[in-house]
C-alpha cells in the first residue's frame, strides 16, 4: 500500500514546489532589484557597504506607502525564499575568502584572542539578551550576529534555530545599525586609545560586526590596516561553522524523536555548513585562480544583498519598537563587551 502511494505523494511534492516557485518570482525580483539599487548606492556613497544599504532599503520598502503592499502581499514568499535559500548559497561562497594558511599566519596569540572575543561576546549578550526578556530567538540570534559576523551569521544560526522571521528581522536591523555606527566612531577612537595602525586593523577585524563595515572602518588608517583587519575578520568567520553545528546539536537534543514537517530528522551539521568548510579547504589548497576567488567574491556579495534585502523587507517598525528599548539596551552592552574585550586583547597581543 505504501509502495501504490509514493508517485502520488511525488506527484503532490512536484506540484507544492512548482506552486512556490511560481508564487515566489515576484519577491525574488524585488530583491534583485533591492540588491542592484544596494550596489548603486555603494558606488555612489563608497563608504556605505553594499549589505548595509541592502538592510536599509529592505526596511525602507517594506514601510513606502504604496510599495509595502506589494512587499506584504504578493512579493512576500520570494522575498522570504532570497532570506532564507539565496542567503545559504552565500555562506557557502563566503567560505573561499577564508584562506585557513592567512588565518593561522597570524599567530596563536591571535587566534586565542579572537576565540576569546568571540566566546565572551556570545554568551555575555545571550544571557542579558534573556535576562531582558527579549522575546523569542532574539537572545541568541543577537548574540551570533554581534560575536561573528552580523547578519551573515544571523541568517545561518537562524537556518538552524527554526526562528520567526520577526525575530531575525529585528536582530538584522540591530547589528546592522550598530555595526555601521562603528563606521563612524572606531576611527575617533584610534588617537585617545593610543593604537597603531596595525593594532587598529586587528581592534576593527576584532569588534566590527560585517565584513563591508570591517573593511569600510579599518581603511581609515591605510592600506596595513585593512589587510590586518580583513584577515582578524576572518578568522571570526571561521568560528561561523563550529557555532552553528552547535546550535544545530542542540535544536537536534531538543527535538529528539521529532522529525521535521518533511519527515525528516533534523541533521546534525546543516548542508550549507559544510560547503562553507569544503569551500575554506578549497581556497587554501591554491588552485583557484585570482580570476575565480573574484567571482566567487561578486557572486557571494549579489547573493547576501538580495538575500539582507528580503531580511530587512520583514522588519515590522511598530513591532520593533515594541521591545526597542531593550533591544537597545542590548546592542548597547553588546557593543561594548564586543569593543572593551578585543581592544584588552589587542593592547595584550601586539
Amino acid at each position: 500500500m505504501a509502495l501504490l502511494n509514493r508517485p502520488v505523494q511525488r506527484t503532490a511534492d512536484t506540484r507544492h514546489v512548482s506552486r512556490e516557485t511560481a508564487t515566489s518570482w515576484p519577491g525574488l525580483g524585488l530583491a534583485v532589484a533591492g540588491a542592484l539599487t544596494a550596489w548603486c548606492v555603494h558606488r555612489l556613497v563608497p563608504a556605505v557597504p553594499v549589505l548595509t544599504a541592502s538592510v536599509v532599503l529592505g526596511i525602507a520598502a517594506a514601510h513606502l506607502p504604496r510599495l509595502r503592499v506589494f512587499v506584504r502581499g504578493t512579493a512576500r514568499p520570494g522575498l522570504s525564499l532570497a532570506g532564507r535559500r539565496l542567503m545559504r548559497i552565500g555562506i557557502v561562497l563566503l567560505g573561499l575568502g577564508l584562506g585557513l594558511d592567512q588565518v593561522l599566519r597570524l599567530g596563536w596569540a591571535t587566534v586565542a584572542m579572537v576565540v576569546a572575543v568571540v566566546a565572551a561576546t556570545f554568551f555575555g549578550t545571550l544571557w542579558l539578551g534573556r535576562r531582558l526578556g527579549l522575546p523569542g530567538d532574539q537572545p541568541l540570534l543577537i548574540a551570533t550576529g554581534y560575536s561573528i559576523c552580523g547578519a551573515s551569521a544571523i541568517g545561518a544560526v537562524s537556518e538552524v534555530s527554526g526562528s520567526d522571521e520577526e525575530d531575525v528581522a529585528a536582530s538584522v536591523a540591530l547589528v546592522t545599525l550598530c555595526g555601521t555606527l562603528a563606521i563612524a566612531v572606531l576611527p575617533l577612537l584610534q588617537g585617545p586609545l593610543a593604537l597603531s595602525d596595525l593594532a587598529f586593523g586587528h581592534w576593527v577585524g576584532a569588534s566590527v560586526h560585517d565584513v563591508g563595515q570591517v573593511v569600510a572602518t579599518a581603511q581609515t588608517a591605510g592600506p596595513g590596516a585593512l589587510g590586518e583587519a580583513v584577515l582578524v575578520k576572518l578568522m571570526r568567520v571561521a568560528l561561523l561553522a563550529p557555532l552553528v553545528a552547535a546550535v544545530a546539536f542542540s535544536v537536534r537534543a531538543r527535538r529528539r524523536g521529532v522529525r521535521t514537517a518533511s519527515g525528516r530528522r533534523p541533521v546534525p551539521v546543516p548542508l550549507f555548513v559544510a560547503g562553507f568548510l569544503a569551500a575554506a579547504a578549497l581556497r587554501t589548497t591554491g588552485v583557484l585562480p585570482d580570476a575565480a576567488l573574484e567571482w566567487a567574491h561578486t557572486a557571494q556579495e549579489a547573493l547576501l544583498a538580495a538575500a539582507l534585502f528580503g531580511l530587512g523587507s520583514a522588519v515590522h517598525l511598530p513591532t520593533l519598537a515594541r521591545t526597542g528599548g531593550r533591544a537597545a539596551v542590548l546592542g548597547l552592552a553588546a557593543w561594548v563587551v564586543v569593543a572593551g574585550v578585543s581592544y584588552v586583547g589587542v593592547v595584550l597581543t601586539m
